[in-house]
């Protein structure tokens, strides 16, 4: 009976944690994941390195984009280091 009581702490402090810590991690990465997904040609996006850049490329069966950074500059980037969508475009109807 006096192990169960040292165990209950354990438990609780477990239990803690993950509603403060580990859950809130998974809900902010599957929202940037469904962010990246969502990428249109013409979104203004911000790179996690700071780049500030307009989408002119999308490619479905790759895990890039294209981003026009300065007129006639692009660049090619890997969908996850997108870190902001700055502007959506409207979907066509």
């Amino acid at each position: 009976m006096q192990g169960i009581g040292q165990i209950i702490p354990l438990l609780l402090i477990f239990g803690i944690m993950y509603f403060l810590l580990i859950r809130p991690q998974q809900k902010k990465l599957k929202e940037h994941q469904a962010m990246v997904a969502a990428l249109r040609r013409g979104d203004r996006v911000i790179t996690q390195g700071g780049v500030v850049g307009k989408v002119t490329k999308v490619k479905d069966d790759d895990n890039e984009i294209e981003v026009e950074i300065a007129s006639g500059v692009n660049v090619r980037v890997v969908r996850s280091t997108i870190a902001t969508v700055l502007n959506k475009t409207e979907p066509a109807k």
